[in-house]
């Protein structure tokens, strides 16, 4: 059977940078708060001319030349988004005409923040069972357009980016180990979009209590799956929701503070885009190695969850 792995990686944010300190100066919050319940610092807005589709399709452009692959050898893209440009046509079919990926299927994939972990166990059965050689998968979102700026409870959480990754065939002590998808929709009041103001709403506390649960119970289970012990596991990348989460889970898996991604600071929680910006940053800052197991874990609304563990490397 092939083994399917990531063969490059790109991502994009705006320059617009929101700290918490402007935010003090729109809602009734202060820096300390933020920091000290979410480890969030500052966050990227994108301006009115940029949508989701334009930061996915900067960080695709990145993801296929590090890949080192022409855009036409694209067999399928998907994007992982809960804030698309349009109800139709989707934002994967704006990235292939965009990119000129002629030949390419395309298609959304909707499961909020654990998004990115659904489109790449998506992608890797295509490739896995022959169908396609080289899958485009991109967490963006702009999730500043679906925030009510006059609700501190929501509006000092979120930010806007985008990052991608390409699938395809590597060699075979490398590449996607284990995957672990689930779901429970018996949860869906607890974060939604509400139809009668079109903002996110979200229940902090029952949220907080099924994240702190069920990501570091899907981290174990996807390592167990791979034939692994948590003591076999170099890194650790999150979605990064919220600090005292991501703690919870690195203190599940045991690992040190740094062999976990913590880009949250910077980047607020960016949804499907979160745990592809958190792994392009450590790759180029060096903290990601050849042979490495990585162990890549989001929540979200739905309520969903996944995870994959996976050896990197070409």
């Amino acid at each position: 059977m092939k083994r399917v792995g990531i063969i490059g990686i790109g991502a994009y944010v705006p320059d617009n940078i929101v700290t918490n300190r402007d935010l003090e100066k729109r809602v009734d919050t202060t820096d300390e708060w933020i920091r000290t319940r979410t480890g969030i610092e500052e966050r990227r807005i994108a301006c009115d001319d940029i949508d989701t589709s334009h930061m996915a399709i900067m960080a695709a452009k990145e993801a296929i030349k590090d890949a080192e692959i022409e855009a036409e050898e694209i067999d399928l893209i998907l994007v992982a988004t809960a804030t698309p440009d349009y109800s139709f046509p989707s934002v994967a079919c704006l990235v292939q005409g965009a990119l000129e990926i002629q030949n390419a299927a395309a298609m959304d994939i909707s499961a909020a923040c654990s998004g990115f972990v659904y489109g790449v166990v998506t992608g890797q059965q295509f490739v896995q069972s022959g169908t396609y050689n080289n899958v485009l998968v991109i967490g963006s979102e702009k999730f500043s357009k679906i925030v009510d700026w006059s609700d501190r409870d929501t509006c000092v959480l979120f930010g806007d980016g985008a990052g991608a990754v390409v699938l395809s065939t590597v060699s075979e002590q490398r590449g996607i180990l284990a995957v672990d998808l689930g779901a429970d929709g018996s949860g869906s009041e607890h974060l939604l979009v509400e139809k009668e103001s079109n903002y996110v709403a979200m229940n902090g506390r029952e949220v907080f209590k099924f994240a702190v649960r069920q990501m570091p119970e899907s981290s174990l289970n996807v390592v167990e799956k791979a034939g692994l012990t948590k003591e076999d596991v170099n890194f650790l990348i999150p979605h990064q929701a919220n600090m005292r989460i991501i703690e919870a889970a690195r203190e599940r898996l045991g690992l040190e503070k740094g062999r976990v991604s913590t880009t949250v600071r910077e980047h607020g929680n960016t949804s499907a885009a979160s745990i592809p910006l958190a792994l392009y940053s450590e790759v180029k800052n060096g903290n990601i190695h050849d042979d490495d197991v990585i162990v890549m874990v989001g929540f979200g609304g739905g309520l969903t969850w996944g995870s994959f563990c996976l050896k990197w490397g070409r």
